[in-house]
């Protein structure tokens, strides 16, 4: 899909790099870590690798270190357990993992920092994940954590100020009317389905898919989304700028997020119209650690700033992009107030799919 938007996280290992700020992604993986644990040791078929005696696993989106690092860590310990605990003869196989991103990533610093006692063979596969990565039935097992939020491209209806989706003056559609939600939602279950049919291809009869991404719980209002406040931070910060004369009306008007919050429901109906997968595990956590303190809403910024840098600038510039993320910091006490009215419970989407 020629037409995919391309920003990947920051690169390097600087201030503002995805590996010096990828902490809460961190933390959520971790969260669901013995989920993931218990999926492999429940489902995974291992029989799968016996005529070739190598385990092929993809981590689609995987940016840079550590996250990618310690997610796969734990994937090939869970499947190595599962072949010692069933005592066979066979020998433990063999394990090659493929991490993919967009063409742009760091694979640099993803490679340099590859842990020296990692217990597997690397390679790098560059690409969007709307399309095919892989050869036919070549994965054993897919994992993908955090990126599938990102839609392939803005809707164009949201630029068409004809259109009843025209997003004027707003940047995303947590912030807006039904109209911009529903062109969002019909974005996502197109790219959604552009996704599992290319997966379908490359996963083996048998093989696993595991996903992690935000979501809602079914029946919890968009406008309760826990992004919404940073979200609405960022777009008053926008328009105050256009008030100075700092930017343009219009070119507000034309920057939208590609950025798309699921729920259960909307996933199972993606996942049954492709019908090359079982659902076999499908829940709504909590993305935070129990005992966390309280929102710490610059250090959250910080998160947003490494994963969103790269669209603003490319829109507004670099000097623009710094000057609205000052003024989004100083919003940080508005911010704390609204995120107390959003839905801190269940942030989290976690599935587990096998291919039919």
């Amino acid at each position: 899909m020629s037409g995919n938007l391309e920003f990947p996280m920051n690169g390097g290992d600087g201030a503002n790099s995805y590996s010096k700020n990828s902490r809460y992604q961190g933390e959520a993986i971790n969260v669901v870590k013995e989920m993931i644990i218990e999926a492999i040791a429940k489902k995974f078929d291992i029989s799968l690798s016996f005529s070739s005696n190598t385990i092929r696993i993809a981590d689609l989106g995987c940016s840079v270190g550590p996250n990618t690092f310690n997610a796969m860590k734990s994937i090939v310990e869970a499947i190595e357990w599962k072949y010692h605990s069933k005592n066979l003869t066979t020998e433990t196989p063999e394990f090659q993992l493929f991490f993919n991103d967009h063409a742009s990533n760091d694979f640099n610093t993803l490679f340099t920092t590859l842990p020296p006692d990692r217990q597997y063979f690397a390679a790098g596969v560059p690409g969007s994940f709307y399309g095919r990565l892989f050869p036919k039935s070549s994965i054993h097992l897919m994992y993908s954590s955090f990126a599938l939020q990102w839609l392939s491209k803005v809707p164009e209806e949201l630029l068409d100020n004809g259109s009843l989706a025209w997003n004027k003056g707003k940047i995303h559609y947590t912030i807006a009317s039904k109209e911009i939600t529903n062109v969002y939602a019909a974005q996502f279950a197109k790219d959604m389905d552009a996704f599992f049919n290319a997966r379908a291809d490359e996963i083996i009869v048998g093989g696993m898919m595991i996903l992690i991404m935000p979501g809602l719980a079914d029946g919890v209002q968009y406008s309760q989304d826990p992004g919404r406040p940073f979200f609405y931070a960022f777009n008053q910060s926008l328009l105050d700028m256009v008030k100075l004369g700092m930017i343009n009306e219009d070119e507000v008007d034309s920057f939208n997020l590609p950025l798309y919050t699921t729920s259960p429901k909307e996933m199972t109906k993606v996942v049954e119209r492709n019908g090359c997968f079982s659902i076999e595990r499908m829940e709504v956590s909590d993305t935070r650690p129990k005992n966390d303190g309280p929102t710490n809403v610059p250090a959250i910024l910080t998160h947003f700033r490494v994963g969103w840098e790269g669209i603003f600038t490319k829109h507004f510039g670099s000097k623009i992009f710094e000057e609205l993320f000052e003024r989004t910091l100083n919003k940080s006490a508005e911010i704390s107030s609204m995120l107390e009215s959003s839905c801190g419970k269940g942030t989290q989407l976690f599935l587990v799919l096998k291919r039919k």
